[in-house]
């Protein structure tokens, strides 16, 4: 910093000013530090200036590494929204929850001074991934339906009432039947949506049936399906996840069922591509980018001393051509036994 502020002609305080975006710099005087650091390929050691600052700028990020829809989509909001806020992140994806490896990521954030850390956790496995760290940094966690840990900050998307608006749609179009294809239920997400049809059912006084099981895949889906048509076809379903609601659409189609004229079929999550299934598919979609931003929100005020409590986001249904009004088949549907 000392041989670009004698490059430029300015103080080595000018060139901190430059380099941290304040506004107090002629523009001028921002042009000659910014062609200085051009010339010389300055690049901030980053190293020292948490030394000099007590700052890293570093936030980080526990994950399983699943790679699939949902939690996928919600590292990259947080990573979008920490970068946003001029924090950099730092991902440890556990593909085992052993102590050892988590204690591993814990003491790799430690050493890099991180301000804070997130934990994505949708399986119960890493709910308590970080819970020796509250009092040394603040810790935020992204999970529907738990009950954090003293000192751990939530934030999530309300899964509960996303399946509640999808099963009140097929209830308001006229369907009694309603079947569910849930996820697997050590996934928090899983056992919110399940109970949000549970619930809506109940609420409009309709039959509760045992819920299929799925496992977030496609063949899952398909698998239900086959189930499902070995006995009386019920005239909706809402499947846990959009994949699973593919995999139940194709599974009605090759026995000649009909979509949405004989079953309406509603998914979760608003994937890329639900809009061209044929046909397109009903949905519940996920705001992650205000997920991320809240997080990141949350994070920021606690550093700051805040302890306001966050209200979930809000899903919203998305309706298409896969859920129609209930009415009553002009064949017989057909059914494989």
């Amino acid at each position: 910093m000392h041989d670009v502020a004698l490059v430029a002609g300015v103080s080595h305080q000018t060139v901190s000013r430059v380099l941290n975006q304040h506004p107090n710099v002629r523009t001028e005087t921002r042009a000659r530090v910014v062609a200085a650091i051009a010339t010389l390929g300055y690049r901030r050691n980053s190293a020292a200036r948490t030394l000099v600052t007590q700052r890293s700028s570093t936030i980080g990020i526990i994950t399983s590494g699943s790679t699939l829809w949902g939690p996928s989509s919600a590292l990259i909001a947080v990573e979008r929204a920490a970068r946003a806020a001029g924090y950099f992140v730092s991902v440890a994806s556990l593909m085992s929850t052993e102590p050892a490896l988590v204690a591993e990521a814990l003491a790799y954030f430690h050493g890099q001074s991180v301000e804070g850390i997130v934990v994505i956790a949708p399986e119960a496995a890493l709910a308590h991934a970080a819970d020796p760290l509250p009092g040394e940094v603040p810790v935020v966690l992204v999970s529907a339906d738990i009950e954090p840990s003293a000192g751990v900050r939530i934030t999530s998307v309300d899964q509960e009432a996303g399946a509640r608006m999808a099963t009140r749609h097929l209830v308001g179009l006229g369907h009694r039947s309603i079947a569910h294809i849930a996820g697997p239920q050590p996934w928090f997400d899983a056992a919110a949506r399940q109970r949000g049809w549970e619930a809506e059912l109940r609420s409009a006084g309709l039959r509760v049936a045992p819920p299929l099981a799925g496992d977030w895949t496609a063949f899952s889906g398909y698998a239900a399906g086959q189930r499902l048509l070995g006995g009386r076809l019920p005239t909706a379903v809402f499947a846990s996840n959009d994949l699973m609601a593919l995999g139940l659409i194709r599974a009605l189609h090759d026995a000649g069922v009909d979509v949405p004229g004989d079953v309406s079929v509603v998914g979760f999550d608003d994937i890329p591509g639900a809009a061209h299934f044929i046909p397109g598919l009903t949905t519940v979609r996920q705001d992650f980018d205000a997920l991320g931003r809240q997080c990141i929100d949350i994070l920021l005020g606690a550093l700051s001393g805040e302890t306001d409590a966050s209200v979930p986001i809000r899903p919203t249904l998305i309706v298409r051509e896969s859920s129609s009004r209930h009415r009553a088949p002009s064949r017989r549907v057909p059914v494989h036994r």
